[in-house]
């Protein structure tokens, strides 16, 4: 159960401890503001993934690779509680199930609406979808900018977070990874 009176009420506290009057005039709505972002920002906790996907998974013959590519997502980093954003690709090889095109872009933003780090975002994407459609291969691969590397800490501008999850015949088969890769603008070296 979440409480928002609580969250901003820990926000006012912050906002204190930092030295800052909670009840100046830019200040006064910012617990409120605070706390209703945080739940939008986190919403993918108390959403269930089920009624998304309903319907979505359908019996097809198509046995050629379907790729949905950049699209943009929007996560917060749980270790500093700082937004990380990019582009998600998405691809999977059928073994007789396909789900919705729109319901992948969907089941990033689940799993992107929660406190994130990359590495288990990409996976479990890559496990819904795995999961779900028992397709022969499926790769996810996720571009991210992490407002902590760049803000804080090493404050590097322009550096991006790369992350990859290979099932099937996208990590066994070479020709299918390398094909992967170059749909997505990721070229692959040869083993």
């Amino acid at each position: 159960m979440v409480r928002e009176a609580a969250m901003e009420d820990a926000v006012r506290r912050i906002l204190e401890a930092m030295g800052e009057n909670p009840q100046r005039p830019g200040l006064e709505r910012t617990p409120a503001r605070v706390a209703e972002s945080l739940m939008d920002l986190t919403r993918g906790l108390r959403e269930p993934l089920e009624p998304l996907l309903a319907g979505a998974v359908f019996e097809d013959p198509s046995e050629g690779m379907v790729l949905v590519r950049d699209i943009p997502f929007y996560s917060l980093c749980e270790h500093h509680l700082l937004p990380f954003f990019g582009k998600a690709h998405v691809a999977y090889v059928p073994q007789g199930r396909l789900i919705g095109l729109s319901k992948i872009p969907r089941i990033l933003e689940h799993f992107a609406r929660r406190l994130q780090v990359q590495e288990r975002l990409t996976e479990e994407v890559a496990d819904t979808l795995d999961g779900l459609l028992k397709p022969t291969g499926l790769g996810v691969v996720l571009e991210a900018t992490h407002l902590c590397m760049v803000m804080r800490g090493v404050q590097k501008e322009g550096s991006q977070a790369v992350t990859s999850a290979l099932r099937g015949s996208f990590l066994k088969d070479p020709r299918t990874r390398q094909e992967f890769m170059a749909l997505v603008g990721r070229p692959v070296q040869p083993l």
